[in-house]
């Protein structure tokens, strides 16, 4: 009898032992399964790769951000992350942005980066541009919003209106230059960053600079497209060609610049501006009109802009690109060196063959 009792006590004391062990190891399965969820590496960073950045779109859902990590080869396990995210709210919390991974992250470390919207700027560098087209081609190319949109704000009226301008002086706001920017910035967030450079460039000094050659702010900047586009390689000579259309602008003549002919155009690949161009009917023909164009010949570098601030006192009224083809120019005080100067251009341009 006791045998067969301490029979029963001994399977039972067995019974519960390798219980108890189950529950223990299973607990500890457990707590490694967990860790494993939260702690374990789960981004695929090769070797040979110093970094990877994702975008995420605006309005971008948690299944989007899902598939741009794992469509970027990202995610060694997609349910291990997709668990994390949701029990760190990341779900119902996604943030837009560009963000760089430039090591193997674990799941925590990647729902933290993408929850707390720490995206890495870019560098957005714009110069060399003809009008506000090619601007919002270049700048949608860098950023979320595309040219479309940013053309569209830029161009709507009542945003020209309330900065006193038009759709022809419009880019006149626009400095090139390298800027920071998220990448996920609107068209109306970059346009307004950009009114605010403008409005920093305008300092006092140069306001100052301004009032003394009687121009104002979008004047210089269309004075200082056409300095630009005259002079692209000797910049030492722009203020000279400033100081010699402030003259012509004082005794009321035609700026007669052949890089306003050649953008009335429209085809900048002409070489030699012939006598039929300079009959070419535009607004922006200073052949044709007095006065400046309505708008910049291009978005004009602050090198050009402050040339025109800092013109040159001189008494030149005519210019000629010089028969060495050096940059520089011929200037002349009055119509017949200029002639005799523009001869010399001519016999030039004929002898390399450059007829257009």
């Amino acid at each position: 009898m006791r045998k067969r009792r301490y029979r029963k006590k001994s399977a039972l004391k067995k019974f519960l032992i390798a219980f108890f062990v189950i529950i223990i190891l299973g607990g500890g399965g457990l707590v490694y399964e967990l860790y494993s969820r939260v702690y374990q590496t789960n981004i695929l960073f090769t070797k040979d790769a110093a970094e990877k950045y994702i975008y995420i779109p605006t309005n971008s859902d948690f299944s989007q951000v899902v598939t741009i990590l794992s469509e970027n080869g990202l995610l060694l396990n997609i349910n291990s992350f997709e668990w994390l995210a949701k029990q760190k709210k990341y779900n119902t919390n996604i943030k837009p942005g560009r963000y760089r991974i430039d090591r193997a992250l674990n799941n925590n470390e990647l729902v933290n980066l993408l929850r707390s919207g720490a995206q890495t700027p870019i560098r957005v560098t714009f110069n060399n541009l003809r009008t506000k087209e090619e601007l919002a081609g270049k700048v949608g190319s860098q950023i979320e919003a595309d040219s479309l949109s940013i053309i569209g704000y830029i161009s709507d009226i009542l945003f020209q209106k309330k900065l006193g301008l038009t759709d022809d002086n419009i880019a006149c706001i626009f400095l090139p230059n390298t800027y920071e920017f998220y990448w996920n910035t609107s068209a109306e967030e970059f346009a307004n960053r950009m009114l605010d450079e403008y409005s920093s460039f305008w300092h006092p000094g140069r306001k100052e600079q301004a009032d003394n050659i009687k121009l104002n702010y979008h004047e210089v900047s269309i004075l200082a497209s056409i300095v630009e586009k005259e002079q692209s390689v000797k910049l030492d000579e722009r203020s000279d060609i400033a100081g010699l259309y402030l003259n012509r602008l004082k005794k009321g003549m035609k700026l007669q610049s052949d890089p306003t002919v050649i953008f009335a155009i429209g085809d900048f690949s002409i070489r030699r501006v012939l006598k039929k161009d300079l009959k070419f009917v535009s607004p922006y023909n200073t052949y044709m009109n007095t006065g400046l164009p309505p708008g910049p010949i291009c978005l004009p570098s602050i090198n050009a802009i402050d040339a025109v601030l800092n013109a040159v006192e001189n008494d030149y009224l005519f210019m000629c690109a010089k028969e060495d083809f050096s940059g520089y120019h011929n200037f002349a005080r009055n119509s017949r060196e200029h002639s005799r100067n523009a001869k010399k251009y001519r016999r030039a341009l004929n002898k390399r063959k450059i007829m257009r």
